[in-house]
């Protein structure tokens, strides 16, 4: 059995495409990312691992507390329930792969204030 998905229709925000596993049998779903200059979600975690990609531009990713910055060719992970997040550094544009290691996405949003990231 296999699958050819030719587009990934886009969500709304920032993002450029989503794509969760489950109906097609893969354990895994992934974001593909193209953000604008200061752009990228506010703080969160998932019950899983996730894995970035970056393809092109610079980020700065927020994990425990720490930020670090990644560029073209760099690979960044969170293990499960670590509150984390990142946004583009500009000037360009951040495009990222974002692998979660899951067959279906599952965020927990964390309440700004909380001592957790930045947006």
């Amino acid at each position: 059995m296999y699958h050819v998905i030719r587009q990934l229709h886009a969500p709304e925000g920032p993002r450029s495409a989503q794509f969760e596993g489950a109906p097609y049998g893969a354990g895994v779903s992934f974001f593909l990312v193209d953000n604008g200059p200061g752009e990228g979600p506010a703080p969160h975690q998932h019950p899983y691992p996730e894995t970035w990609i970056v393809r092109s531009g610079r980020g700065v990713f927020l994990a425990e507390g720490e930020e670090i910055e990644a560029g073209p060719g760099d690979v960044v992970v969170v293990g499960p329930n670590t509150p984390h997040s990142f946004r583009n550094l500009g000037p360009g544009r951040l495009e990222l792969v974002c692998i979660h290691a899951a067959d279906r996405m599952v965020t927990e949003w964390l309440t700004p204030g909380d001592g957790v990231g930045h947006q």
